[in-house]
């Protein structure tokens, strides 16, 4: 049973942009929320940007102002547009799907219960 499905990413030039999408084949209820994070090679995971279902989203601050998360409520689908993409943004992402509890939860891969099979993002200068 597959849970979380993400399709996007790429290849890019330093300033280009990307969109990653992912779907949830679950039923979202209460305070469930979606998140990205991303691991470049040789680093720990680091979140990127989450939504909770309500609406209400949350970013890292590298990448606040250029990263803009959505959600398709109908379709179950949550949506990472990248814009101003740099070196640094280049990594794997995973789409992540859960319940994390309390605002600052979100931004804690643990929270999440479902994980996307990663997009490899890569930035060239």
């Amino acid at each position: 049973q597959v849970d979380v499905v993400q399709s996007g990413g790429g290849s890019v030039q330093a300033g280009g942009s990307l969109r990653l999408s992912c779907k949830y084949f679950g039923r979202p209820f209460g305070e469930f929320a979606m998140g990205w994070f991303r691991q470049a090679p040789g680093k720990e995971r680091e979140f990127v940007a989450a939504i909770r279902w309500r609406g209400t989203t949350h970013y890292s601050d590298s990448v606040k102002g250029r990263f803009t998360i959505s959600r398709d409520s109908a379709e179950n689908t949550v949506f990472l547009q990248m814009n101003s993409l740099n070196a640094a943004d280049t990594a794997d992402y995973s789409c992540a799907a859960g319940w994390p509890a309390g605002r600052h939860r979100v931004t804690t891969a643990s929270q999440y219960i479902y994980w996307g099979q990663g997009s490899q993002v890569t930035v060239s200068s």
